[in-house]
């Protein structure tokens, strides 16, 4: 592509956008860079303070846990109490309780004070991607999410580097920096960022315009009780989230899994975050081309191609000996989070309705909290009976079985739910992020059918950019 071709494609990618997308945007941009405690927890509290690797498990398990129990709560608030109380709470409180952990010694008090911070810092995350939804046109929401999830990835890569240098003197001072930047997320939010959650009993129409009246009987009613049991109802949505749960938990192991098994190799913090770095820089570098690659290519064998690439990429880390075979092993299961989280978030995207938002994302989002409790109880225990070694094959096992589970999952959804996938496809492009992860969908109905329907009516219309995706990580996911 030449140098003109480049400026024009950057320039259609941020244009059009609302103000208050770009604080929303930049309060993200801020945290990632200040993120520490999530990368950096098992080397602390294995290198720093001596504990064992099932201690460290124990510790990033309470921190998941926290997450889980935060996340359907977060969500609930996000629709009641609006999303930006719910940012200004869950970062001011991740400020405080971060910092507040970087001064404990005593053992039961760090695994405490890490299960506050798990709370807090999933707590924002059904929130900003709600907000997301709400301020940004349906047209340009693939866009938004694309641009923030870029700003995540190379928020995390710059952390990642700069944290690992900064442990090498201070680990205190990686958890007071983390603490600093997330207040300036939250001075940020209230300073420049208004409340969008829609009124109640109305929802946006397709041209994105907000207010138009649910005057439809039965679908009215239907809006006005998105539930809880609503989401565990539906019966395709939970199936994604699932699916989401086990490839969340193999992709986990790189922060809780891999500095263990490093750092018992006797490579530093330093060396890690080098390695893990590759991550945010391969994703920044190539999500957008790898999106235009396989956005017409068909999302059911991506799925499950993605799937087998993130097992069999941690498996090759079993024969990792250098700094440069766990950067190559890095590689391959960060093409893997690249191709699945897109199509796995385009479905999220669009079976989440817009009375519904906080709800559905928050179970999304508990589906990655579920898996950063699971994992590092997982790594721990394997690692320390084991050997690293077995660690990785149960990668390779578990990638086999989630793509098993994609394969049967879209080989029954036929019809309605092919169509929608299809359109999905070709309007996926890259994460919206948490981690993880993604956030409400174009369709605007509760009922499974209704938002199928309109899923696959709309595929069409998209111009091909990418669409946003899930994690936090990592995430994913998601800052």
């Amino acid at each position: 592509m030449s140098v003109a071709g480049v400026r024009r494609a950057l320039q259609e990618s941020v244009s059009g956008l609302p103000r208050e997308f770009w604080w929303l945007w930049t309060s993200t941009l801020v945290n990632r860079l200040g993120a520490f405690v999530a990368t950096f927890m098992a080397l602390y509290l294995t290198l720093e303070r001596g504990y064992s690797a099932s201690y460290a498990g124990l510790v990033a398990a309470l921190h998941g846990l926290g997450g889980v129990v935060s996340a359907l709560g977060a969500g609930v608030m996000t629709d009641r109490l609006g999303r930006r109380p719910t940012m200004l709470i869950a970062q001011t409180s991740t400020a405080v309780s971060v910092a507040v952990l970087g001064f404990m010694v005593d053992p039961v008090a760090i695994a405490a004070v890490a299960f506050v911070v798990g709370m807090a810092s999933n707590a924002s995350r059904p929130a900003v991607q709600a907000m997301m939804a709400d301020i940004v046109r349906p047209e340009d929401r693939v866009r938004a999410f694309s641009l923030n999830y870029w700003a995540i990835n190379l928020g995390f890569a710059v952390s990642s580097a700069g944290a690992g240098f900064v442990a090498e003197y201070s680990y205190l001072a990686g958890f007071l920096g983390e603490a600093a930047m997330t207040l300036i997320c939250a001075v940020v939010v209230f300073v420049k960022v208004p409340e969008s959650r829609p009124v109640p009993g109305t929802w946006p129409g397709k041209d994105g315009a907000p207010g138009r009246t649910v005057a439809d009987g039965v679908a009215a009613g239907r809006a006005g009780e998105v539930r809880l049991s609503t989401v565990l109802r539906d019966g395709r949505f939970m199936s994604v989230v699932g699916l989401s749960f086990v490839i969340a938990l193999i992709f986990q192991q790189g922060y809780v899994g891999l500095p263990v098994a490093m750092g018992a190799d006797g490579f530093s913090s330093s060396d890690f975050g080098t390695a893990i770095a590759v991550n945010g820089v391969l994703i920044v570098v190539l999500q957008i081309p790898v999106t235009r690659f396989i956005e017409h290519r068909d999302p059911r064998r991506l799925l499950v191609v993605s799937s087998l690439l993130a097992g069999y990429g941690f498996g090759l880390t079993a024969f990792a000996g250098s700094v440069a075979v766990y950067a190559l092993s890095i590689c391959v299961w960060t093409v893997a989070e690249i191709v699945n989280s897109p199509i796995q978030t385009g479905l999220v995207v669009r079976l989440s309705p817009a009375q519904g938002r906080g709800r559905y994302q928050g179970m999304y989002t508990m589906s990655w909290s579920a898996a950063a409790l699971v994992a590092p109880l997982m790594s721990g225990q394997v690692i320390d009976r084991f050997g690293a070694q077995w660690l990785w094959g149960a990668c390779a096992v578990l990638g086999t079985g989630a793509a098993l589970g994609y394969w049967l999952l879209m080989r029954n959804l036929q019809g309605e739910s092919a169509a929608a996938l299809d359109g999905g496809a070709a309007a996926a492009g890259v994460r919206a992020g948490n981690g993880g992860s993604g956030s409400a969908g174009s369709s605007e109905r509760v009922g499974s059918a209704e938002r199928v329907e309109c899923v696959a009516s709309e595929g069409g219309t998209r111009n091909g950019s990418a669409t946003p995706s899930a994690s936090e990580h990592t995430s994913v996911e998601s800052g």
